[in-house]
């Protein structure tokens, strides 16, 4: 989740070099494949009591489907936004972003209440012991609805199923900024990016006695706990992903070298990370990972998810190929036909990873009520995930169909 939406931009007639930045590059099927795979991986992390998430890719190294979900986010927004910057000016580019701000802020208020409301009808049917609004501790909104509105309106109430949104619209509103300071100087970029993903780090300024200067947003108002998400982290790896695209950082060669280091750091996590805990006995990881929680931080987002993810990141675009040529294979054969009608699946998944994302949530929470009712044996959960994904998929192809606008082509004809 991603989540901009690239389509119709319409450029002016024309634009003065003066005017024009770099021209963001054409997308390739490894931006949308990549996303797609992520949407699914996300809906199987946010299904209570799915055996799974046992082994989704978060429990192989300190990086999971969240940054694919922001790393690519910012791709697609360097596509989406930065073309816009580039054809029609800073002021109607920053009025394109604003738009898509508030068509997330919209679809943040409504993915609360369909879920809340959810799990209210099914408490209020009583016909059930576990109390399902206490699944996602919404206990104070349902006690004392009045301020906690007021709290999810303006985002100072932020529950903590309901952050990766809000995080997406803050690292939004700050394109603005980024693109104004690129005209100046690209270093002005780095530098922005860098010193605001520093100041996110909470326990690294609390070492250095700066606590007093963490970004950070509250997330209730009757405690201190702040989003979970911290846009300022996690900002650096959207702009990473944005400053690709735009051709602001150069394409990494391929080289045995770095496919060597990538491999290696990648490697290397496994002892450190939940399967080198559980399945290989690996305790000592265990008192590391307390130790050095500053650098995996989920929430600020720690500098070793940072290099975990660039790692596989670079290993798993030099295995894709140029331009994602490995995956588009040309074949006729069943096998290939299968493989064909698969990725095209998954790359209408990662097309329309707003509405995809949305339904996921609300899907999530659906399939472990379900399985609460039903069990949770092999077969069943398995059927349920593949239930989940079959509705993924088909609001996908009808998020699609919607956006094609077919009612304009019946009526030109």
């Amino acid at each position: 989740m991603t989540l901009a939406d690239p389509a119709q931009i319409t450029p002016r007639a024309s634009a003065s070099p003066a005017e024009a930045a770099p021209a963001a590059r054409q997308r390739d099927v490894r931006l949308d494949f990549f996303r797609g795979i992520a949407m699914f991986i996300i809906l199987f992390a946010h299904t209570p009591g799915n055996f799974f998430t046992s082994w989704i890719p978060a429990r192989w190294g300190f990086s999971d489907a969240t940054e694919i979900f922001v790393f690519c986010s910012g791709m697609a927004s360097a596509i989406a936004f930065g073309r816009a910057y580039d054809t029609v000016g800073w002021r109607l580019g920053t009025a394109r972003v604003s738009f898509r701000v508030w068509q997330v802020y919209w679809a943040h208020i409504g993915l609360f209440f369909a879920v809340a409301t959810f799990l209210a009808a099914i408490d209020m049917s009583g016909a059930y012991d576990k109390v399902y609004i206490g699944t996602l501790n919404l206990w104070k909104f349902f006690a004392e609805p009045g301020p906690q509105l007021v709290g999810l309106l303006t985002l100072t109430y932020v529950p903590n199923y309901f952050d990766i949104l809000p995080m997406y619209m803050v690292v939004l509103a700050m394109m603005p900024l980024i693109m104004a300071l690129s005209r100046v100087h690209l270093g002005l970029v780095a530098a922005f990016v860098g010193l605001v993903w520093l100041f996110a780090q909470e326990r690294v300024l609390a070492m250095l006695g700066l606590a007093h200067l963490n970004l950070a947003l509250p997330a209730e108002p009757w405690s201190d706990r702040t989003w979970f998400f911290n846009p300022f982290g996690w900002q650096l790896i959207f702009f990473t992903g944005f400053a690709f695209m735009r051709g602001w950082l150069p394409k990494p060669p391929v080289t045995p070298l770095l496919i060597g280091i990538a491999l290696a750091l990648v490697l290397l996590n496994i002892p450190l990370s939940n399967i080198g805990i559980r399945e290989f006995g690996f305790d000592w990881a265990r008192d590391w990972r307390i130790a050095n929680k500053a650098l995996i931080d989920k929430s600020d987002f720690g500098i070793l998810r940072y290099a975990h993810f660039l790692a596989l990141a670079y290993l798993c675009w030099v295995a894709a190929g140029d331009k994602g040529a490995r995956l588009l294979t040309e074949g006729t054969g069943p096998l290939a036909r299968v493989w064909q009608r698969t990725l095209a699946i998954i790359l209408k998944v990662g097309q329309q990873s707003l509405a995809v994302f949305i339904v996921s949530m609300f899907t999530a929470r659906v399939s472990g009520f379900v399985m609460d009712n039903i069990g949770r044996e092999t077969w069943t959960v398995v059927a349920v995930n593949l239930a989940g994904m079959g509705v993924l998929v088909l609001t996908a192809y009808g998020a699609g169909w919607y956006k094609s606008q077919p009612w304009r082509r019946k009526a030109v004809k």
